[in-house]
C-alpha cells in the first residue's frame, strides 16, 4: 500500500506523521482521530488524518488540554479535517487562557528568584506558594505546605 492510497495502515500514518503507532492508538482512544477496520480487523486511517494529527499536536504543543482539543474537533461537521480557517477560529478561544497561563508562569518565574533569596518558607508571607495569604483565609490556624496546596 502506498502513501497515495486513500487509507493508510498505522505504520504508514506513523511514518508520515512522525508519531509512533502507540501514539496513534492513544489519540484514537482519546477520541481525537478515528480508524476503520478491514475485514481482517486491521486499522486503516483516512489520509487526511495526518492533517488532523498536525492540528492536535499544534494545539497540545501550546498547552491546550486534549479534552478541549477533542471538543473543538467535535464541532466540525461530520468529523471534517480542520482547515486553516478552522484553526484560526478554534485557536482564538484558547488565546485568552494561554495569555493567562503565560502571565502566571512569568510571575512565578520572576518570584522564584526572590523566594530563593528570601528562604522564609513562611506560608503567611510567601508570594510564590501563598499569594495574598490565600491559605490563611481558607484554612485558619496552622498551615503546612504539603497537603494544603491541593486543598
Amino acid at each position: 500500500m502506498s502513501l497515495s492510497a486513500p487509507h493508510w495502515t498505522p505504520a504508514q500514518l506513523a511514518e508520515r506523521s512522525g508519531l509512533t503507532v502507540s501514539a496513534l492508538h492513544f489519540y484514537e482512544r482519546a477520541g481525537l482521530i478515528v480508524s476503520t477496520r478491514t475485514t481482517g480487523n486491521q486499522r486503516r486511517y483516512a489520509r487526511d488524518t495526518v492533517r488532523r494529527l498536525a492540528f492536535v499536536r499544534a494545539a497540545a504543543h501550546v498547552g491546550v488540554p486534549l479534552a478541549d482539543i477533542r471538543a473543538a474537533l467535535a464541532e466540525l461537521p461530520a468529523g471534517r479535517t480542520p482547515t486553516a480557517a478552522d484553526w484560526e477560529r478554534l485557536s482564538e478561544r484558547w488565546r485568552a487562557e494561554l495569555e493567562t497561563r503565560i502571565a502566571t508562569l512569568t510571575r512565578l518565574r520572576d518570584d522564584l528568584g526572590g523566594c530563593i533569596r528570601c528562604g522564609c518558607l513562611s506560608l503567611e508571607r510567601c508570594a510564590l506558594f501563598n499569594p495574598g495569604d490565600e491559605y490563611g483565609g481558607r484554612h485558619p490556624g496552622k498551615n503546612t505546605l504539603i497537603g494544603t496546596r491541593a486543598g
